[in-house]
């Protein structure tokens, strides 16, 4: 499902116009974009958590050559489903 797709979903369950429907998209994932990037988590209940983890920095080796290389540490994001979601998935 692309977000085409979920704005239409949206609108039809909610009895909105696609447009709003996508306007409310867009808005929730700015919420979301602007809380990780500001270091908090994003939990919503039923669904899952959104998290910022860092990643320590570590010695690896270039496949193609065997040369030692540093990896840098670095940030990514986390998302853990709910049970709800999980047990739904499964």
């Amino acid at each position: 499902m692309n977000k085409t797709e979920l704005a239409a979903a949206i609108a039809q369950k909610a009895g909105l116009p696609k447009t709003e429907a996508k306007k409310a998209i867009d808005a929730c994932l700015e919420a979301i974009r602007g809380a990780l990037t500001s270091g908090d988590k994003v939990a919503l209940l039923g669904f899952g958590t959104f998290a910022i983890s860092e990643r320590p920095g570590r010695q690896g080796v270039n496949p193609r050559t065997g040369e030692q290389i540093t990896i840098e540490p670095k940030k990514v994001i986390r998302f853990k489903p709910s049970a709800e979601l999980a047990a739904e998935v499964r």
